[in-house]
């Protein structure tokens, strides 16, 4: 979860910068920059335990928008970089446009650190190219469906998990129920924003927004016009509430039944339950279903800058972060998914329910989504603006009015120009 900055934290991340020089008893000082939660806070203290001659400086910033935005512009630079810096997958492909500037990891990092540690796809994702491995991943957030049951109940729709299946199985068995449901419930939407399916449809084709050449393939791809047309005709057909991921009224919808299902990767069930408050506890739901298959919406990787003056260290510490043991405690302390194979096995993780949601074993249902997510789609450079500012805006512009043709030229157009 994000919180809004304090001045304190906006000061440690502008003066953050690469670990010192070795002090004179030989201790080593490493700075780690991360955003929201990574569950680390705990492990920091153990990994100096184990280690008596290295400190930790974490430097975290609340919010993922800032911090990037800090990264690119001291990476720029050429200073002021943390020894280890997280990096969100939707910022990744600038990452990897800039590889030069951080080190490879499967050389420099611990030789015992195998490909085999991580899902394959969550690994691929953090090559370059030319197959530098320029981060270690940490978390994940495999797609499910969530729904509210009693909406459900009141439309007609079946309500138990395993028998909702078959509503999620395509995005055209999606879409068919969600014309179902806004006719039987007198005119409640179905979804709340357009931009959240097209981007997790998007997020399942074999190329994206760019093909390996780095070529915007938005046109010449028919599969992302097809995506926007399905998306768009639900729109018309009223499916959609039409509220803006992550703002006030997006927050104020789950409160006020504004839409009956929601794109789930894991973390959102913590966002589902702050929400929409205690007064619809049991009243969410979610199925290991996804329309069209697996799909990934989140997570991140650690990487050592160029600019580290212990990378050696700074990459063991990442390794130690990242390993399957360290990944439990994490996700027990803040959520937060693991990416690694070892951990989707844990009895721990396995065992893991949530009560908000009617006790589903949670850890064992985002396991098995995790294992769906088939390829690394390749992200060329500007792909995370694409969805943040040319797709979200013209699929608002059509809930708000335009002609699914008039937001696919805005669409369009603007990806044109970021990827200039």
């Amino acid at each position: 979860m994000t919180s809004i900055l304090s001045a304190a934290t906006l000061l440690a991340a502008a003066c953050g910068g690469s670990g010192g020089p070795e002090s004179s008893d030989g201790r080593i000082e490493l700075t780690i920059g991360t955003f929201g939660e990574f569950g680390y806070e705990g492990l920091y203290a153990e990994y100096e335990r184990l280690h008596p001659n290295i400190t930790i400086t974490p430097h975290k910033t609340g919010q993922g928008g800032p911090y990037h935005e800090a990264l690119f512009t001291k990476l720029g630079a050429g200073s002021g970089l943390d020894d280890v810096m997280a990096v969100e997958e939707g910022h990744l492909s600038d990452v990897l446009a800039k590889s030069s500037r951080f080190h490879d990891l499967a050389d420099l990092g611990p030789a015992d650190v195998k490909p085999d540690r991580w899902l394959d796809w969550k690994y691929q994702a953090g090559l370059d190219k030319q197959g530098k491995l320029v981060g270690y991943g940490t978390d994940i957030g495999p797609l499910a469906m969530c729904y509210r049951k009693d909406l459900f109940q009141q439309a007609g729709l079946p309500t138990d998990p395993q028998e909702v299946k078959s509503l999620f199985e395509s995005w055209d068995s999606y879409f068919e129920a969600g014309d179902r449901f806004v006719r039987e419930s007198g005119g409640t939407a179905w979804f709340d924003s357009a931009a959240q399916l097209f981007n997790a449809m998007q997020n399942q084709l074999q190329t994206g927004f760019f093909d390996r050449s780095d070529t915007l393939v938005v046109e010449s791809n028919p599969a992302i016009k097809q995506n926007w047309d399905k998306v768009t005709a639900a729109v018309e057909r009223g499916q959609s509430a039409g509220l803006v991921a992550f703002s006030n009224e997006w927050n104020s919808g789950f409160k006020s039944s504004a839409f009956a299902t929601k794109t789930c990767p894991s973390w959102m069930l913590g966002v589902i339950e702050e929400q929409a408050g205690p007064e619809h506890a049991g009243q969410w739901a979610v199925t290991d279903a996804f329309p069209g298959g697996g799909g990934n919406w989140g997570g991140s990787y650690l990487t050592v800058p160029t600019q580290s003056e212990h990378p050696e260290e700074a990459a063991a510490l990442a390794a130690w972060l990242t390993a399957p043991e360290q990944q439990i405690k994490a996700f027990k302390a803040k959520g937060v998914f693991p990416s690694q194979v070892q951990a989707l096995e844990s009895p721990e993780l396995l065992a893991a329910t949530n009560d908000y949601f009617g006790g589903v074993k949670d850890g064992e249902l985002f396991a098995t989504q995790a294992r769906k997510v088939g390829h690394a789609q390749y992200k060329g450079p500007g792909d995370g603006k694409i969805q943040e500012n040319a797709v979200a805006p013209a699929l608002q512009a059509v809930e708000q009015g335009a002609s699914p043709d008039e937001g696919w030229r805005q669409f369009v157009d603007a990806s044109a120009q970021i990827a200039r």
